[in-house]
């Protein structure tokens, strides 16, 4: 898991890629890892989190985010117990989000509650319910997905992803209903929440995303007067993007604005990692909310190496970034016994909390994790 060659030829990567030599070396990470090492991990990682939770959550957006990853480690993997894990989870859930039936009191704005049917955390699950659907179609698996989204598409607003958390828990659910249904509609109403949310929350000159409204500055700033950009809030853009470009016709008229948004983001992000490879949870106040962080180092790590991997990224520029932060994931936040650590608990914002150790793990962590495993299975295969 934590093996000591890998580690050696991670350091001579790091070293054989800087300064002088990058300009003359071809660089590749694959010549630094092993796939059945990541297997190996990924099996420890994901083995170690359903060992310990055998009783499934609720349909919120925290679980239902590990169950994104654990669907993609599905999909590298083969692994029936994973799938019948998730299967699990969505039949105990009834395939559904918030439970009301009553449309008169779906509200959209934050609650916890069955009345928040158009909140987007309740929504995360339909990723899962749509991803369980393709591999063996019932239509009861996504009948919910369905009515919830429709009448949500009905209603004349666009202002449903208010917060930056919402472009994860629901673009990629309205990408895949389209890729499912065919139905044009989901595409546009896609894009009129997203340029809502972009106009709302994305600063262009630093090409990063505040949380939400509260945190624009300035407003807001760090306890320095900068800019507050939240790692894991970033994270979830620069996640999400990826994951509706895979279902994305390529003749769509709007997918050369969210390619623009990913690679500004991917310029940027480069800009702030640090040294040890992993974000601070204030992107550009490293001393704001100081120490280790892998929930926004994760997704991170998905996006570049899906960049990378669908040819998006320039892989000399972006596998050294790659190559610092999966070491970070894999020797700094995996523990011995296959937790994830380092994750900062749920909150919105960067400065939250003050103890985030070794032993601070979280479901939508360790999802966040296996995603970026599933992009250097692929990596790796390439």
């Amino acid at each position: 898991m934590k093996n000591n060659i890998s580690i050696v030829c991670i350091l001579i990567f790091f070293i054989s890629c800087s300064g002088k030599m990058k300009e003359q070396t071809a660089c590749s990470l694959s010549a630094t890892l092993d796939k059945n090492d990541i297997l190996r991990t990924i099996k420890t990682v994901n083995d170690n989190w359903q060992a310990s939770h055998p009783v499934h959550a609720n349909a919120f957006w925290h679980p239902a985010v590990y169950h994104t990853g654990n669907m993609s480690i599905y999909q590298v993997t083969g692994q029936e117990e994973y799938r019948i894990y998730s299967e699990n989870w969505a039949e105990q859930n009834n395939w559904k989000g918030a439970t009301s039936d009553n449309k008169q009191e779906w509200k959209y704005t934050y609650g916890e509650t069955e009345e928040y049917v158009l909140f987007g955390d309740w929504q995360t699950c339909f990723q899962v319910y749509v991803d369980l659907y393709l591999l063996d179609p019932d239509e009861r698996k996504i009948k919910r997905a369905k009515e919830v989204m429709e009448y949500q598409m009905a209603i004349s607003r666009d202002d449903y992803w208010w917060w930056v958390d919402g472009l994860y828990m629901v673009m990629p659910v309205m990408s895949r209903l389209y890729k499912v249904t065919g139905e044009e509609l989901y595409l546009q109403k896609l894009y009129e929440y997203f340029s809502f949310a972009r106009k709302l929350m994305f600063d262009e000159e630093n090409s990063l995303f505040y949380r939400d409204a509260k945190y624009i500055y300035p407003k807001h700033t760090t306890k320095n007067g900068l800019k507050d950009f939240w790692a894991r809030g970033n994270g979830w853009v620069f996640a999400a993007i990826p994951r509706v470009l895979e279902d994305l016709p390529l003749q769509d008229p709007f997918r050369e604005e969210y390619i623009r948004i990913f690679l500004s983001m991917a310029e940027a992000l480069k800009a702030t990692q640090q040294p040890e490879g992993y974000w601070t949870r204030s992107l550009l106040d490293s001393a704001h909310a100081p120490g280790f962080e892998t929930s926004g180092t994760a997704f991170f790590t998905y996006g570049y190496l899906w960049g990378i991997n669908n040819g998006l990224l320039d892989r000399k520029t972006y596998e050294p970034v790659v190559a610092k932060s999966w070491h970070y994931l894999t020797n700094i936040a995996l523990q011995p016994d296959g937790t994830i650590g380092f994750v900062q608990p749920i909150g919105e914002r960067a400065d939250q909390h003050t103890e985030v150790g070794p032993d601070t793990t979280a479901d939508f962590g360790v999802g966040a994790f296996l995603l970026a495993a599933t992009e250097m299975v692929k990596y790796l295969n390439k």
